[in-house]
């Protein structure tokens, strides 16, 4: 094929990732609100006594090395408990968050953006389902479980750490391969 037929073809095909980008984002994003709820639920069963951990049943940490342990919080607010009590609106904005990402994706031709994009996806959906299951009072009003404990940093949960470090690597993969994110044609 002719330098002119491929520079063709390539014009006519801008999206290198065709039919699997659905499943880019799919599958990490299900596997992350999977193992999130998975833990998240042994949490639950592990550190407090259930089926809701009022202070009074919190168990003992688990120390696992360093300052690591696994400690039972429950928090109504978003990270380091801002806007505690809010979790109808946080729910909310994650909602409208995770539908602007399926926006975003329809325009990204970088299977690592797809996948970030999922993995972000899917922590956020972990902290929703929380606050859907574990409501009491309203849509949303339910507390997000957080167990994992570094002891100098806020306790933080599998979906926290699919948010933040998902869409780090999101933000520095865009900035290093700007090409992945462009707009169809």
């Amino acid at each position: 094929m002719s330098s002119s037929a491929a520079a063709d073809s390539a014009e006519r095909t801008p999206d290198r990732v065709g039919r699997g980008r659905w499943a880019l984002v799919a599958v990490p994003a299900l596997g992350v609100l999977v193992l999130d709820q998975v833990t998240k639920r042994w949490a639950v069963t592990r550190l407090c006594d259930p089926p809701y951990c009022p202070e009074q049943s919190v168990r003992e940490p688990i120390d696992l090395i360093w300052t690591l342990r696994l400690n039972y919080a429950e928090n109504t607010g978003m990270a380091f408990s801002v806007g505690r009590d809010r979790g109808w609106l946080i729910g909310v904005v994650a909602v409208g968050i995770v539908v602007g990402l399926l926006v975003v994706a329809r325009s990204l031709t970088s299977r690592v953006q797809l996948v970030l994009v999922g993995v972000v996806i899917g922590g956020a959906l972990g902290n929703v389902v929380d606050r859907i299951t574990r409501a009491e009072s309203g849509p949303f009003s339910g507390s997000v479980v957080d167990f994992i404990d570094l002891q100098w940093w806020p306790i933080f949960n599998v979906a926290d750490t699919a948010v933040v470090l998902g869409g780090i690597l999101l933000a520095i993969s865009m900035v290093f391969e700007p090409g992945g994110s462009r707009a169809p044609s």
